[in-house]
C-alpha cells in the first residue's frame, strides 16, 4: 500500500499537547487603508534587502494559505468536534490573512515591481500538489505551518525584525505572527488524527522526507524571489548576495534563529505546542492595543 494513501477517519478523541482551553480567535483587522497612506518603497528600515525579503514572503501567502485551507478542510468533517471547531477558526484566520497580504502585495506592485515571475514560481510549486492524495497535501501544509509558526515566534520575540519599520506594515506582520502562533497546532493535530492508523515510524519517515524537500524549496525560492525584486531596482551582484546572506544568518538572522526549532521537528514526540509561547500572543496583543489607544502596554 502507498504510504501516502488516504486513511479512514472516524471521529474519536485524540490527545495532544495543545493547551487545554486554548482558543483560536480570528481578529478582523485591516492595515494601510487610510487615504494617502504611503509607507515608502523601502518600508523596512529603508533597507532594500530586508524589504524585498518580506515583500516576496508576503507574495506567497494568498495562494499558499488557500492551499492550507483546502488541505485541512479535506479532513474536517470526520474529525472530532473540538478539532472541527479549531479548523473552522483556522480557516477564518487564514482567509483574513490572505486579504491583508493581497493589500500589501498591491502596494508592492504599485511601487513598480513586476511580481509575475515570483507568482509563476508559486503556481508551479502548488501545481506539484495537484492530483496527489489528500494526506500528502495535508503533510505539506503541516510542515509549512510549522515554518510559519517558528518564523512568527521570532517576529514577535526579536524586535530587530521591525526596527525602524513603517509602523502600519510592521503591525500587519505582528498581527499575522500572533495568529500563526495561536493556530500552530491545528494542521499538526489534523495530521495526527488523519494518520492515527499509521505506525510512529511510518509517520516519522513521511514527515521527515517531506520536511527536507520542502525546506530546500522554501529557502531556494525565497532566495531567488528576493534577488528578483532587488534586480528590478538595479541592485545585483555578489555584494547584494552577501547582504542577503548577512540578513538571513546574522542580523536579524531569521534563518539562523529557526535552526533549532526546525531540528526539533524531527524529534520523537514532537508537537508544535511542546513549546508554549502564548505569552508572545498576549504581549503582542497588549502592545497593539496600547498603540491604537495610547494607553501603556501591560505584560
Amino acid at each position: 500500500m502507498n504510504i501516502l494513501s488516504s486513511v479512514n477517519a472516524e471521529p474519536e478523541t485524540i490527545q495532544t499537547p495543545t493547551p487545554a482551553g486554548h482558543e483560536i480567535t480570528p481578529r478582523d483587522r485591516r492595515f494601510g487603508r487610510e487615504e494617502g497612506y504611503n509607507p515608502g518603497k523601502y518600508w523596512q528600515n529603508g533597507d532594500p534587502v530586508a524589504t524585498a525579503f518580506y515583500n516576496c514572503l508576503s507574495l506567497t501567502f494568498p495562494r499558499g494559505e488557500a492551499f492550507f485551507i483546502e488541505s485541512v478542510k479535506a479532513f474536517r468533517d470526520h474529525a472530532p468536534e473540538k478539532l472541527q471547531n479549531e479548523i473552522r477558526a483556522f480557516v477564518k484566520q487564514e482567509v483574513i490573512h490572505s486579504r491583508e497580504h493581497l493589500a500589501l502585495n498591491r502596494r508592492v506592485e504599485e511601487n513598480g515591481y513586476d511580481a509575475s515571475r515570483i507568482e509563476q514560481r508559486i503556481t508551479e510549486s502548488l501545481a506539484m500538489t495537484e492530483g496527489r492524495p489528500k494526506i500528502t497535501n495535508l503533510a505539506a501544509t503541516m510542515i509549512l505551518e510549522h515554518f510559519t509558526a517558528i518564523m512568527a515566534q521570532q517576529f514577535l520575540a526579536n524586535p530587530q525584525h521591525w526596527e525602524n519599520s513603517d509602523e502600519e506594515t510592521a503591525d500587519l506582520w505582528r498581527w499575522h505572527a500572533l495568529e500563526e502562533i495561536e493556530h500552530k497546532g491545528v494542521a499538526y493535530d489534523t495530521w495526527l488524527y488523519a494518520t492515527r492508523d499509521w505506525s510512529r515510524r511510518k509517520r516519522w519517515q513521511v514527515k521527515a522526507v517531506m520536511m527536507i524537500l520542502i525546506t530546500r524549496n522554501f529557502w531556494g525560492n525565497r532566495w531567488r524571489d528576493t534577488l528578483d525584486l532587488l534586480a528590478q531596482d538595479g541592485i545585483t551582484g555578489w555584494r547584494v548576495k552577501m547582504k542577503l546572506l548577512k540578513f538571513l544568518l546574522f542580523k536579524p538572522g531569521i534563518a539562523r534563529a529557526i535552526i533549532i526549532p526546525w531540528c526539533k521537528f524531527f524529534l520523537p514526540g514532537f508537537h508544535p505546542w511542546n513549546e508554549d509561547d502564548r505569552h508572545l500572543i498576549q504581549r503582542a496583543e497588549s502592545e497593539y492595543e496600547a498603540a491604537i489607544t495610547g494607553r501603556p502596554a501591560t505584560a
